[in-house]
């Protein structure tokens, strides 16, 4: 078992737990999100792979990618923020058949560590409010809301 950070060949890998993210968010939001589609292509992977502002870590057991973390690290500029460091997570998947080992915790673990490490003021990351698992598992995390988008859906 080993996280460590994702090359080319796991794009694969990548792409099979971004189907599985993507079935999450269309059971519980059949309205905005398609059950099947690729959110990257393989040449996208490879430029976001390719960025060091943008790893991706995978954990891997027994040689298997069972899960992944994409991650973002940068600085705000505007002339009304402090340019603050921060680590965004955009995904962090975990494969259906490897939950309940522990292995999102030990993949979150290691994003705070790092982001530590890269002197960044924050850790942040989006979560559907009807994700109800993803989003337990980030408050059990010690994540609290920083803000919440809103909506008013005109289709019913």
């Amino acid at each position: 078992m080993a996280i460590r950070q994702a090359t080319v060949a796991d794009i694969p890998a990548l792409n099979q737990l971004l189907q599985e993210i993507l079935l999450v968010h269309h059971e519980a939001r059949p309205d905005i999100f398609r059950p099947t589609g690729q959110k990257f292509s393989s040449s996208d992977l490879a430029d976001i792979l390719s960025n060091p502002e943008t790893p991706i870590f995978v954990y891997e057991v027994e040689g298997k990618v069972v899960g992944h973390m994409f991650c973002q690290i940068s600085v705000a500029k505007s002339p009304v923020l402090e340019p603050v460091k921060t680590f965004f997570i955009e995904d962090l998947c975990v494969a259906q058949e490897a939950r309940g080992q522990q292995i999102g915790k030990k993949l979150y673990d290691f994003a705070v560590d790092l982001a530590k490490k890269e002197g960044c003021h924050n850790l942040t990351l989006d979560v559907w409010d009807d994700n109800r698992g993803a989003k337990t598992f980030y408050e059990r995390q010690g994540l609290v809301a920083q803000k919440t988008r809103m909506e008013l859906r005109l289709d019913n």
